[in-house]
């Protein structure tokens, strides 16, 4: 179980309610503070105006509402916008924007009913989640489409997930014995008007980056003993000398996966120790970029996604609605605490080093295809016969396509902004597309990473080298060999490469 207001939110705690399917408590200290900022709001609302309480939305803002229609011109905010189209988000990434905007009205700053946050809790506990479509919303009053939809759901409307099928919400609310929200002052507004959608897939962006980031570091380990390189690319003395953070704990990681490797090469006993006459030397000195420099590629990687963990658990601990009720205050402030730009800059950013890393391993796959680079293995890694046989070629233009697409997917949506909303809405963040852009980053890296790791693994049958390995790094062999056994003979791959990215999609892999 995990109780949900008057604290912060971390990321473990989010991904045990959102991932593992935790329990959801609401801190009854917290619940006693949504009732304060409820009650505070309808009594300040007598006699004055507030924005979206009484009045139209957006630039209809002028327009005072009569008192006897606060409640239909909620759910009329609501109805109207459910406006979005193109895929439907995934579940578990519709669940976590649940969790986002529950955690976001606990903070009590928002003016909602306390059935608002109980129901979204229920939602949680009973494995409800909205129907949320990828298209919609630009980020700059939150995610007013998407999140439109959720709130649909909450009133009864629409289609929802429940236990992995798409159903309607009226159904599922039969089912479980759950009454439709009822507006009361601001829920329409309240529930539709923030950033949880683009911080709930940025959340789980975050988490999936943390997770293809481990695999690759795995990779890199094995290819490093796969083609014996030399240890002080990755040793703490090459790289302590380097101040980044990252690039340090880089080498540790790498250092701890390889140690005890009868692979890789020593550079004393190798090379220094060694009298070499002039001219060729057979043994390289050191390796290709694309291997040498792993610490110096990943460390910028990872800084990236530290940065962004702190940005993304700040925002998902923020009020991020307008107006803010501050019952404490006895006052409504009005600003624009629903602008996405945070989530978004670290959604391109985030996108921008998952490409990279997805570079960093196409080239890793290159060298392994490439006898002319490696000199150690067959064409393609290809265990059967040369020329009749052709080994892991077909899986090297998967590799190189995903990655050519990812590439392309790295123009920022942050400085994207077009007005619209009659100008009202005259620089926008674009949040949302930041978030589902950089979704499938993540996504055609943890391909691409499959592809690599399956040319690993026929690479170390190749060489029968296995027994030189790490313990680490050996284990991580077995463990990709269930997945996908040696192949000699030539047959359609396409079922490997997706058993291979399930595992390690739905595997964490801690380093």
């Amino acid at each position: 179980m995990t109780v949900v207001g008057g604290r912060y939110l971390g990321l473990e705690e989010f991904a045990g309610i959102v991932i593992k399917n935790e329990h959801v408590e609401l801190s009854a200290e917290a619940l006693a503070e949504v009732d304060k900022s409820f009650e505070f709001l309808k009594d300040f609302a007598r006699n004055r105006t507030i924005y979206g309480v009484n009045t139209g939305f957006g630039p209809m803002a002028r327009y005072k509402i009569d008192d006897s229609d606060v409640e239909q011109l909620q759910l009329n905010l609501i109805r109207s916008h459910c406006a979005g189209s193109g895929k439907i988000l995934p579940e578990i990434y519709a669940r976590a924007a649940v969790l986002a905007r529950l955690n976001s009205l606990m903070l009590a700053r928002s003016g909602v009913h306390s059935d608002t946050v109980k129901l979204l809790r229920d939602f949680l506990n009973n494995g409800v989640s909205p129907v949320i479509y990828e298209h919609g919303g630009v980020g700059a009053s939150g995610d007013l489409v998407q999140l439109a939809h959720l709130a649909l759901n909450l009133i009864g409307e629409g289609e929802v997930y429940h236990r992995g099928h798409i159903v309607p919400a009226s159904q599922v609310f039969s089912k479980l014995g759950l009454k439709p929200l009822r507006m009361h002052l601001r829920e329409g507004l309240a529930l539709i008007n923030g950033t949880s959608v683009m911080t709930g897939i940025g959340i789980m962006n975050l988490i999936m980056s943390e997770r293809v980031f481990n695999w690759m570091l795995a990779g890199s380990s094995i290819i490093m003993e796969v083609v014996g390189c030399y240890d002080d690319h990755y040793s703490v003395s090459t790289n302590s000398v380097k101040l980044h953070k990252a690039q340090n704990t880089v080498s540790v990681k790498l250092s701890k996966l390889l140690n005890g490797s009868s692979l890789v090469k020593s550079r004393k006993i190798n090379m220094y120790e060694k009298e070499l006459k002039s001219g060729y030397i057979d043994e390289k000195v050191q390796e290709f970029y694309s291997i040498r420099c792993v610490p110096q590629v990943l460390g910028p990687v990872l800084d990236t996604l530290d940065f962004s963990e702190k940005v993304l658990l700040d925002e998902l601990n923020s009020v991020n609605d307008n107006p803010v009720i501050d019952h404490n205050a006895k006052f409504v402030f009005h600003g624009g605490n629903f602008h996405g730009d945070y989530v978004s800059f670290e959604m391109d950013k985030m996108k921008t080093a998952v490409a990279k890393l997805t570079m960093l391993s196409e080239r890793q796959i290159n060298y392994l295809m490439n006898p002319k680079l490696n000199e150690k293995l067959p064409p393609f890694v290809n265990l059967g016969r040369i020329g009749f046989n052709y080994g892991m070629q077909a899986m090297q233009f998967t590799a190189v396509s995903t990655t050519a697409e990812s590439q392309t997917l790295c123009f920022p949506n942050y400085v994207h902004s077009i007005p619209n909303n009659n100008d009202n809405q005259d620089i926008v963040s674009m949040g949302t597309n930041s978030a589902n852009i950089a979704r499938t980053v993540i996504d055609n890296a943890f391909e691409v990473v499959a592809i690599e790791l399956i040319a690993l693994i026929q690479a170390v049958d190749c060489l029968e080298c296995s027994g030189g390995m790490s313990d680490n790094t050996r284990s991580i062999y077995s463990e990709l060999r269930r997945i996908v056994p040696a192949f000699r003979e030539d047959s359609p791959r396409n079922g490997a490469v997706a058993a291979m990215r399930e595992h390690i999609y739905f595997n964490d892999l801690k380093i």
